[in-house]
């Protein structure tokens, strides 16, 4: 029963998030309470670690909320359940825009599907700043309280985005350095 029921909540996941893997994290976490004990530190961890594994970020979440309820086969199930909506949609798609390619409907949809897809990254990224980047909720009244940041974390981000957007450094070799940095500061600390 348990192997349906990630394979039924993956699907849906699959089939109504919009925008990537990051953009499904909030709907990911929704959804996983039902089959794991994960609070938002643990969920904030396991998707740095689909973030440095290879694969997209839902596949990974997938398989590892997966592993957590079920095991190997609770693995595969949600992995499937999340991968399978895309397939189908993909195969529907790529016939749909072959013949409506210069179509005005068509062309607005994509429009307004942009910056919604915008949108969702954003509040991923605001979902995982607050265990990361503050110590609570990233709207609140403490935002004045230099104690409210975690420090070591702000300057990894900082830097982070200094690497990609000016040296345009490889999001890959930014992760690794980052990892790296972040041994070191906390081995020390």
């Amino acid at each position: 029963m348990i192997l349906l029921r990630l394979f039924i909540e993956f699907f849906k996941i699959g089939l109504f998030s919009f925008g990537g893997g990051n953009a499904m994290l909030p709907l990911i976490y929704q959804s996983i309470l039902q089959f794991s004990q994960l609070d938002s530190s643990a969920f904030s961890d396991m998707v740095a670690l689909s973030q440095v594994t290879p694969g997209p970020v839902a596949v990974n979440a997938a398989t590892y909320i997966g592993l957590l309820a079920a095991g190997i086969p609770g693995a595969i199930s949600a992995t499937i359940g999340v991968s399978l909506p895309c397939f189908i949609i993909m195969l529907i798609v790529i016939r749909l825009l072959d013949k409506y390619r210069n179509s005005t409907v068509v062309e607005g949809a994509f429009a307004g599907i942009r910056p919604v897809t915008i949108g969702l990254l954003l509040a991923a990224a605001m979902f995982l700043m607050n265990d990361v980047l503050v110590k609570g909720p990233l709207v609140s009244a403490e935002l004045m309280n230099p104690s409210y940041f975690n420090l070591i974390p702000m300057g990894i981000f900082a830097v982070s985005i200094l690497l990609i957007s000016l040296v345009k450094m490889k999001p890959l070799h930014v992760m690794l350095l980052m990892g790296a940095a972040g041994a070191v500061i906390y081995g020390v600390i």
